[in-house]
């Protein structure tokens, strides 16, 4: 799952982003309401975290252009106000949940959970191709009774081509969805990432492949098939 978090204040953002990882999250970090802005017009996201006070562009103005665009990702709003008419304010213009700070970190995973439970695409608890099946809870990729947890790129990694089965993933394609959008990674920790897959899925004994196609990106394929 990919969030964007964004908030200004940098010992905010670093713990927010630390537990959200570490809860297998991948999350793209911003500063400032101009630049969520940018990273929302240019990647794809599960769900967006937005602070209400921030230079630029606030939450808010955000909020209202994303959806005045036709944007339904699912946003939760973060505000020192805890006013019932700024809670008000934020639902109005479009926001799915609303958080005030302070807040703990458990009540602000529980809220990101409901959000992402209530998008319109709803992924399940498990995915599964073929006879490979990927625990989006545990990271455990496993086939019958064989099964490995999967460090946090290779679940991102597999986890992007479950989602897209039958559609080939570009080498760009992948960095963003992996490494997001202002990655400095190159296109052969693409190539490397795949190769660990491959050993994992053999691993488990599937009959499961990722295939390339030259000049066109990555699938998963059943080789019975």
């Amino acid at each position: 799952m990919r969030l964007l978090l964004a908030e200004d204040e940098p010992a905010m953002s670093e713990a927010v982003v630390d537990i959200l990882t570490y809860h297998r999250y991948q999350v793209d970090p911003v500063f400032d309401g101009q630049e969520a802005l940018d990273y929302i017009h240019a990647g794809q996201y599960d769900g967006i975290i937005l602070d209400i006070m921030m230079p630029r562009m606030s939450g808010l103005e955000v909020l209202t252009r994303i959806r005045r665009e036709g944007n339904s990702t699912p946003v939760l709003l973060l505000t020192a106000k805890a006013e019932v008419e700024d809670r008000i304010q934020g639902l109005d213009a479009g926001a799915d949940d609303y958080l005030p700070k302070p807040f703990a970190m458990g009540e602000l995973l529980a809220r990101v959970r409901a959000m992402l439970r209530r998008r319109e695409e709803f992924r399940p608890d498990v995915m599964s191709f073929a006879d490979l099946s990927l625990n989006t809870g545990t990271g455990e990729l496993s086939c019958g009774d064989r099964k490995v947890v999967l460090p946090k790129v290779e679940y991102q990694m597999m986890e992007a081509l479950m989602i897209n089965q039958g559609i080939y993933l570009s080498t760009d394609d992948l960095l963003e969805k992996v490494w997001g959008y202002d990655t400095e990674s190159e296109a052969g920790a693409v190539w490397v990432y795949v190769s660990y897959l491959r050993k994992r899925i053999a691993a488990v004994g599937s009959r499961v492949t990722i295939k390339a196609r030259r000049g066109i990106g990555y699938s998963l394929v059943d080789e019975k098939k």
